[in-house]
């Protein structure tokens, strides 16, 4: 996955691919490639790395035609290379594919085609669908994409090519965003709008389950299954900086709101048996290894560690043995103890972290299985761990992390539950039930984000302090730690995040009249706990801002000031939910204090120095 463009009619289409794939480079990648109808047939020049290799590639060898794909990739199912990169073709090269997504039953459906004597050559899940499309093909490209994507699962953007129909361009949307863009002559596919609004600014939004047929003079819409459909079309009046934020003011607000998208995908194609069993076939380690576990370390830096604190959490309660989480700059200098039953989970959003790979390094130096939980594929982490657990947020472009870090949580909760699953520690009921959980985030997610309005207002009014506290028990501490450092990141607001039990010992000296004290109240288990802490500030004078299920509001309100509902889920599962309104109150108290919300001061997105 990452960008998408094509292009069919009378202009270089080299040129308009490659304009359109540098609007996409914002989004990240690893590498890039582009297929053309040439007069020789149709070709393809790819490229690992940044767009200045494609094009160094190209202007020994230009691609002259009218009609073309291209794509910038980031890579999930295969390293970062020339071969892995997008277009690819089937073993004939008359067909060519660019995709964003995942074919979840890949590897049943590349068994299937090797078996009836098609050649593979990369490691990506892409290149069985320009297989598909051959194998299906019998005069009518259309005809043979529908049939293709009816053999696949998963999500997936589609452009599609063969040489044997040059005058066509299909598109396909199914769960990943895919728009088609309208020209006098010639017409256009993009992943996202800045691919093409230099050259139109009237677009289609297709629809999950639709597809578009192009060519130089008209689109037809359908549904997957052939039905035709008419669609309004949308004149984009956004400038080119907007268009890349897809229409949000800021980078962080929409990745904080790609959230359920990032769940989805890193759920996506890990559950089977109807939703009764985890299946992370991605993993090495064996069921005998995973039963000889004695004890588990987490490490990580910043935003990851504090995912780490949550994973610790989930892994200890669902398995049943004992996990440490540590701050990577602090776990090498600290003669772990490590043993070669000790499994050491790494995490790192960027996978180049120094202070991360160092402790891995350590760790594997000393015997340990290390898994590591990254977002990039071919970083320096992933290549170096025994396993890699993908985290499938997507590029984060945004200094302070949001979807990362979520995504971390679900990859925390699907290892979770597999590794107790390998260990019978919980039934196959307890089971299903946790992933039932799991699947109904994304949708809640979105609830929670179409009330945001009442984070802005509460940001708006803490945004005029300069200390603020964050308190909360078990997952709600874990919570309160991540939201303290992302409002310090961006709003620059002075916090801290306490054990609410603590209070008491020292801290309540802090607490002072009107200081805003955010307290995180979703583990029933300790509920009346954290209450009767929260009367403690309340009595010398704090403002209180509760977070917690709907159903305790009520009752909660007459002890505090002002409340955020989150939707009602497994205890185990609401960090995923509660961390949520803690970006909107940092990033709606940033934007009240005239900061540069992409941009805080004194940090970078991946820190590569110890």
């Amino acid at each position: 996955m990452c960008g998408i463009v094509g292009y069919i009619g009378k202009r270089d289409t080299q040129s308009v691919l490659i304009e359109g794939l540098k609007k996409l480079e914002y989004r990240g990648y690893d590498s890039a490639g582009i297929a053309v109808f040439t007069p020789e047939g149709l070709q393809i020049t790819k490229s690992i790395g940044r767009l200045v290799n494609l094009e160094n590639k190209l202007e020994g060898a230009p691609l002259v035609g009218s009609a073309g794909i291209g794509h910038t990739r980031w890579a999930t199912h295969g390293k970062p290379s020339d071969v892995n990169s997008h277009p690819h073709t089937d073993h004939t090269q008359k067909f060519s594919v660019v995709h964003n997504g995942i074919v979840e039953n890949y590897l049943d459906l590349k068994e299937e085609l090797m078996d009836q004597g098609h050649v593979f050559v990369s490691e990506t899940d892409t290149e069985v669908i320009s297989h598909l499309v051959a194998r299906e093909y019998d005069g009518d490209i259309v005809k043979a994409v529908q049939k293709a994507i009816g053999f696949m699962r998963g999500a997936f953007a589609l452009g599609v090519l063969t040489e044997y129909e040059p005058s066509k361009l299909v598109a396909v949307r199914q769960a990943s965003p895919l728009i088609i863009g309208i020209g006098e002559g010639e017409n256009f596919i993009g992943s996202d709008i800045p691919a093409i609004l230099e050259y139109t600014r009237n677009v289609y939004i297709l629809n999950d389950g639709e597809m578009a047929v192009l060519t130089e003079d008209a689109v037809e819409l359908m549904t997957i299954e052939g039905n035709f459909i008419s669609r309004e079309m949308i004149h984009v009046d956004w400038d080119a900086v907007t268009a890349e934020k897809g229409g949000f003011d800021h980078f962080m607000l929409k990745e904080i709101h790609e959230q359920p998208k990032a769940y989805r995908d890193t759920i996506r194609g890990r559950v089977h048996d109807n939703g009764r069993q985890i299946d992370l076939k991605e993993l090495n380690i064996t069921p005998v290894q995973i039963q000889n576990i004695r004890n588990v370390h987490i490490v990580a830096c910043g935003t990851a560690y504090h995912a780490g604190l949550v994973g610790a959490k989930v892994i200890e309660q669902l398995v049943r043995i004992p996990v440490a989480s540590d701050v990577a700059s602090e776990y090498r200098y600290s003669s772990p103890l490590i043993t070669p039953d000790t499994l050491v989970i790494v995490v790192s959003q960027s996978g180049e972290t120094a202070d991360t790979l160092a402790a891995l390094r350590e760790a594997k130096a000393k015997g340990a299985h290390v898994l590591a939980i990254t977002n990039v594929v071919g970083s320096s982490i992933a290549r170096d761990a025994d396993d890699v657990l993908v985290t499938l947020a997507g590029p984060e472009i945004a200094v302070a992390s949001t979807k990362a870090y979520s995504s971390q949580l679900i990859a925390f909760y699907l290892l979770g539950m597999y590794l107790a699953q390998v260990r019978a520690t919980q039934t196959e009921d307890d089971i299903a039930q946790m992933i039932m959980a799991l699947n109904a985030l994304p949708e809640q997610v979105e609830s929670m984000l179409e009330n945001s309005d009442a984070m802005k207002a509460y940001a708006e009014q803490i945004s005029h302090h300069e200390h603020l506290f964050f308190i909360g028990r078990g997952l709600d501490y874990a919570v309160a730690q991540e939201g303290s450092l992302k409002l310090k990141e961006i709003s620059y607001i002075h916090s801290e995040a306490y054990a609410a039990g603590e209070l008491k010992h020292g801290t309540l000296a802090l607490i002072e009249e009107g200081i805003p004290v955010i307290a995180l109240v979703t583990q029933e288990a300790v509920l009346e706990k954290t209450v009767s802490n929260i009367k403690e500030v309340k009595a010398r004078g704090a403002d209180v801002m509760a977070i917690s299920h709907e159903e305790h509001i009520a009752g909660l309100l007459k002890s505090v000031d002002q409340a955020f509902a989150i939707p009602k889920t497994l205890p185990l599962f609401t960090p995923a939910l509660s961390v949520v309104p803690l970006q909107l109150l940092s990033y709606y108290a940033s934007l009240a204090r005239g900061n540069d919300v992409d941009k805080p001061r004194n940090l970078a997105k991946s820190v590569t120095v110890e």
